[in-house]
């Protein structure tokens, strides 16, 4: 036999040799497979991983409100399209009359003296600006009323005790004094720092203020025999006659009313400064420009320049 079949024979597994497919031996039993599992045949539902918020009564109302600001917007646009055709008519009808004619301080047309500016804050002066002008002029005014309630309040006070000659005196120069410069010499300024968005005069503004302000404090303290019916003063006034005593008290509220309301608008005027792009170097540049676009200092520079080329030919002559 050959060996390969031999030792086919010898590896097989026992009991293979007698197996007899024909026997009514019963085959050995199977494994039961396992089960398949069973298919879901409902459509599948997603979760949502929020749930979306409850109604609430808030909605309406929150989407009242955002019409309410967007119409307010609309207003405030109206509004200025409506300020800007005005100033536009207006500027059309100045230069058809040829040009803008002073119209400040008003005064009677048969008066001897005319006005010296021109004033006309929604002309001039932008919209966003405006109020802030206003207020301004209105501090002015303010001001200016204050130092003739302080001269009658000197005057009271000098009817009751005439030793204080010189504090009425001196009020009726404060009145004279003080009225015309702190509209020039800061009221302009300002009006026309936002007129043309002029760094040199806010500047200016800022320094004569800050020396306005000062001033302002001194009336409030009202140290005696200088003009001033401030606490001091009042006080002083009170010991010698009640009814002079509240008037010089009133107007030293006035004064220190003043100079709050001057220290709150110097603050809103630096904080508006801020925003329009102006600064120091920018205000060298115009003072600069403005000096030597000066046709006094154009002919003095001209002057002095031929002067000294003269001067110079004739030494090498």
């Amino acid at each position: 036999m050959d060996p390969s079949v031999t030792q086919v024979r010898q590896a097989a597994p026992p009991g293979l040799e007698e197996y007899n497919p024909f026997t009514d031996a019963k085959p050995t039993r199977m494994a039961p497979k396992a089960a398949a599992p069973t298919i879901n045949t409902q459509p599948a539902i997603m979760k949502p991983t929020e749930e979306p918020p409850a109604y609430s009564q808030s909605q309406p109302q929150d989407q009242s409100g955002v019409a309410a600001e967007l119409l307010r917007r609309q207003e405030e646009l109206e509004k200025k399209a409506a300020e800007l055709d005005r100033r536009e008519r207006e500027m059309q009808s100045l230069s058809a009359s040829g040009g803008k004619k002073n119209n400040w301080p008003p005064l009677p047309e048969k008066f001897p003296v005319g006005p010296c500016f021109y004033h006309d804050i929604t002309v001039d002066i932008p919209v966003e600006f405006q109020k802030t002008v206003k207020i301004m002029y209105y501090l002015w005014m303010f001001h200016t009323g204050t130092l003739l309630a302080n001269m009658l309040g000197c005057l009271a006070w000098f009817c009751v005790d005439a030793v204080r000659g010189v504090d009425f005196g001196l009020s009726i120069l404060w009145f004279i004094l003080f009225t015309p410069c702190s509209f020039i010499c800061w009221y302009r300024p300002l009006y026309g720092a936002f007129r043309i968005d002029s760094s040199f005069r806010f500047f200016a503004f800022f320094f004569v203020y800050i020396c306005q302000f000062g001033i302002y404090v001194l009336q409030c303290i009202g140290i005696t025999s200088w003009g001033a019916s401030g606490w001091i003063s009042a006080l002083t006034g009170l010991n010698r006659s009640v009814p002079v005593g509240i008037i010089m008290l009133l107007i030293a509220a006035l004064f220190t009313a003043e100079a709050v309301l001057s220290l709150i608008m110097f603050k809103k005027v630096h904080g508006m400064y801020r925003t329009t792009g102006a600064s120091f170097a920018k205000a060298q540049q115009e003072f600069a420009t403005g000096v030597m676009s000066n046709k006094t200092v154009q002919t003095a520079a001209a002057t002095a320049a031929s002067r000294a080329a003269q001067g110079g030919f004739k030494e090498q002559i």
